[in-house]
């Protein structure tokens, strides 16, 4: 299939999670992206685990690139990044910012050369103001947009999530942005400057809790696996494991108490609607509990869903990546791998035209591509040669 971004060119200028995420995005939906890496490879080429020297995390956000090594902190280094920009629709930077503007690879550097170019910076906090100095970590982002005081249990200490889910939802909110940015210039033909904070993100996506303390005065607190507003929403401790249940409305909450055997407790004064149920969620709770861990998972999950009532075994990693399902959605691909052999990886997580994306290259070895892509852009054998000796790329 043609796909939607095929002939679009993107210059990747992003290191560890958050631009890499974005790019990886535009790459999976066919753009053409080369990563411009430093002599020492990505950082993220470092995280563990390590297979026969290739980071399974590197691994994870950078397939169908092309890996190009530069150092930008020489003269020559820089002209090659201006080449790339002079061809490219889009360049995407995650450093803090200035240091752009220093290499010399800034949207103000870039952009005079390729007007229609759109260019995207992610940082911490973005570009202006009094925190835009400070270092943008997943972590640091959590902790200062609230999102990490209301991850945990009620009494325990707050938590981070499994995953750099601020980095991941920079770069998310990055792609979408930079779509917008292609349809407009569609129109327009004009470039644009994009401005993504992950503090931003994270505000954005504290979406209801943040209404709660927007509109009606209410600061949220942690709950754990629980619901703010619908009982019971959470996860309940069975005899041989955890499952959930998402009781949302009140005839959900009869079949579920039909399917828990107790259908006499759906006409309890105490837990008839779902605002009596969470005006008593501690003492339904209490009783849930208790009878939830008489049984199995699996005994539970039969009689509910025999009711219709929404329930999911809390599955481990390994299961839900050996799920027969997931595995007949194809949502994990085998690829060929310069070092490894053979590769698994998530696949792009929808089906366009009934088709699901596949990967078209596995992510690329450091430099790998170094030598194709400066021929690409006029450079001679010899020339790349000397670039190599004088240690600008390799």
């Amino acid at each position: 299939m043609v796909l939607p971004l095929d002939g679009v060119k993107v210059l990747d200028l992003s290191h560890v999670m958050a631009g890499p995420f974005c790019t990886m995005i535009l790459a999976d939906l066919g753009a053409d992206v080369v990563k411009v890496e430093p002599p020492d490879g990505d950082d993220l080429r470092k995280f563990s685990p390590i297979v026969n020297d290739e980071s399974t995390y590197f691994i994870s956000v950078n397939r169908n690139k092309k890996s190009v090594v530069v150092d930008l902190k020489k003269p020559s280094g820089q002209e090659i990044v201006r080449r790339l920009a002079r061809r490219s629709d889009v360049v995407v930077e995650n450093f803090r910012p200035g240091v752009a503007k220093r290499l010399g690879v800034s949207y103000d550097d870039l952009s005079c050369m390729n007007p229609s170019m759109i260019y995207c910076s992610i940082s911490g906090f973005g570009q202006t103001g009094r925190y835009s100095q400070k270092p943008g970590y997943d972590l640091i982002a959590l902790a200062m947009s609230g999102m990490m005081d209301l991850t945990g249990e009620p009494e325990g200490e707050p938590v981070k999530f499994a995953v750099p889910i601020a980095d991941v939802t920079a770069g998310m909110f990055a792609a979408i942005s930079i779509l917008a940015a292609l349809l407009e210039r569609s129109k327009s033909g004009k470039g644009t400057y994009i401005d993504i904070s992950m503090l931003d993100v994270q505000l954005y996506l504290l979406t209801h809790q943040a209404s709660a303390f927007l509109l009606a005065g209410e600061e949220p607190k942690r709950m754990g696996s629980s619901h703010p507003s619908i009982v019971p929403y959470q996860a309940f401790k069975a005899l041989d494991g955890y499952i959930v249940v998402t009781v949302a409305n009140d005839a959900q909450w009869r079949r579920f108490c039909k399917g828990l055997g107790v259908p006499e407790l759906s006409h309890d004064e105490r837990f008839c609607t779902n605002s009596d149920r969470v005006r008593n969620r501690a003492e339904l709770v209490e009783y849930l509990g208790a009878l939830f861990a008489k049984r199995t998972v699996s005994e539970w999950v039969s009689e509910l869903e025999k009711a219709d009532v929404p329930v999911a075994h809390v599955r481990s990693v390994k299961e839900a990546l050996t799920d027969p399902y997931v595995l007949e959605r194809e949502m994990i691909e085998k690829t060929p791998h310069p070092k490894l052999r053979e590769v698994s990886l998530l696949a792009f997580p929808a089906i366009i035209s009934g088709t699901r994306l596949k990967v078209r290259s596995p992510p690329p070895t450091l430099g790998q591509h170094t030598h194709e892509v400066l021929r690409s852009l006029g450079y001679s054998d010899e020339e790349i040669e000397a670039l190599r000796r004088e240690g600008v790329v390799q």
